[in-house]
């Protein structure tokens, strides 16, 4: 029955009723709405506003719902409203009157955007998990393969040789930023909306302090129409989120291209590749490719969640039920997605031979062999265009910078001499780099 059936006299038509509901989002933040109900129940008999006798009755029925939500026993109801809703009138039907005191002081607006913080807050701390957890399993591999020497690029042609751990360190450095980006946005969402009621407050002495202690918040939203108007935090984790899937979708291209035939410089498991329904060869990549376009999904969400919120007026909105559809996906895309990077990392083989010969080619060692003439005492824009010359000589008569003889070297700049060989090996222009 809705909360609000006292001002109509009509039943709610039945397809506008299912296109109000939001039941089937969000019925995840149960355990939410329960906790800040307690909470406030708890608060409310504290101040005597109701009897001590009423609160307790209500925490210990809804402790209750709770674990009989959690276990099968209730089964929410599809034709309710919503969350709220469903629980307040299991409780009433339980308790009678003292149920129907537990609205006492509250509106649904902030009990919404009370939920909503308390959920995510939740799933920031799963996300963070997983994102140490990946972070891990890089350093892993990386510290397995040691100094793998493998080619780095620009332009993705061939630019200067580095180290697999070099490489593989740079994506642990992007998920520390995320994991900082995450705690920073939760830090801002830390706040109780819980007493702003629909959007003024109430007359009611209650102690919101007291609710956002018990709640685990730093403080309370101080103006309530920001408590039930604010959705700041939603935008800055989609944000948060999208960054984390443009590093897992820079990465799983890396990824497919290094175990494709023209690269070969990874093999994923089988566990994780799939094959073709009518090429015998073939193993994909598909759950780097998945992530990869998974990626979209979550900037979806992050735009839909701007272009619903720019126009609102103060304070709530029925546009602002969209708010958790999006968020949710977000969060559930990025965390399917990590749950299933996290092993296939953890499986995958780099081909060290592989990509040491790839590094052999290329003229990768080109700037170290500059390099070694600005040491001799050529000004840089001189020892680029001798190298320049050595590599075009090379490229016509299909030689290495290694395989050429030092008189050759030294017909085109007199300052050569056999060092040059040492300062151009790759694993010289590596050590060189501290890599």
């Amino acid at each position: 029955m809705p909360l609000w059936q006292g001002r109509f006299s009509k039943e709610l038509d039945k397809a506008t009723n299912d296109f109000n509901s939001s039941i089937a989002t969000d019925s995840r933040m149960f355990r939410e709405d329960i906790d800040g109900s307690v909470a406030h129940a708890a608060m409310l008999a504290r101040q005597g506003i109701i009897s001590t006798q009423d609160g307790e009755a209500i925490v210990a029925e809804l402790g209750k719902i709770r674990g009989e939500l959690e276990d099968g026993t209730l089964l929410i109801d599809p034709n309710a409203e919503d969350i709220h809703t469903f629980i307040e009138g299991e409780l009433t039907r339980r308790l009678g009157a003292a149920g129907k005191r537990l609205h006492t002081g509250r509106s649904r607006n902030d009990q919404v955007a009370l939920d909503l913080r308390l959920h995510l807050r939740g799933a920031v701390a799963d996300i963070i998990a997983l994102l140490g957890e990946l972070s891990s399993a890089l350093e892993q591999k990386a510290e397995e393969y040691g100094g793998a020497i493998m080619p780095g690029y620009t332009h993705l042609q061939r630019a200067q040789p580095i180290t697999l751990q070099r490489h593989l360190d740079a994506y642990c450095q992007m998920l520390g930023r995320d994991i900082a980006r995450l705690r920073d946005a939760a830090g801002r969402m830390n706040q109780s909306p819980l007493g702003s009621g629909a959007l003024a407050g109430t007359t009611y002495p209650i102690d919101r302090q007291s609710t956002a202690a018990a709640l685990g918040f730093d403080g309370v939203m101080p103006n309530t129409l920001d408590g039930v108007a604010d959705r700041d935090y939603c935008v800055e984790l989609a944000a948060a989120l999208s960054l984390v899937m443009v590093h897992l979708s820079r990465l799983s291209e890396e990824l497919i291209l290094w175990c494709s035939w023209e690269f070969k410089f990874a093999e994923l498991d089988d566990a994780f590749s799939t094959g073709s329904s009518i090429m015998p060869q073939k193993k994909n990549p598909d759950i780097p490719e998945l992530v990869r376009g998974k990626a979209g999904r979550v900037f979806g969400d992050l735009m839909g969640l701007l272009t619903m919120l720019k126009g609102l007026p103060l304070a709530y909105n029925k546009d602002m039920q969209e708010d958790k559809d999006a968020i949710f996906d977000a969060f559930d895309t990025v965390k399917i997605c990590l749950s299933t990077y996290i092993p296939m990392v953890k499986t995958m083989r780099f081909l060290p031979e592989n990509m040491r010969a790839a590094a052999a080619g290329g003229f990768i060692n080109a700037t170290d062999c500059a390099d070694y003439l600005v040491g001799k005492g050529l000004p840089f824009r001189d020892a680029y265009k001798a190298t320049g010359e050595l590599v075009a000589l090379c490229i016509n008569t299909g030689r290495t910078l290694e395989s050429l003889p030092l008189d050759e070297y030294r017909a085109v700049c007199p300052l050569f001499d056999e060092g040059v060989f040492d300062a151009i090996k790759l694993e010289s222009c590596v050590a060189r780099r501290g890599m």
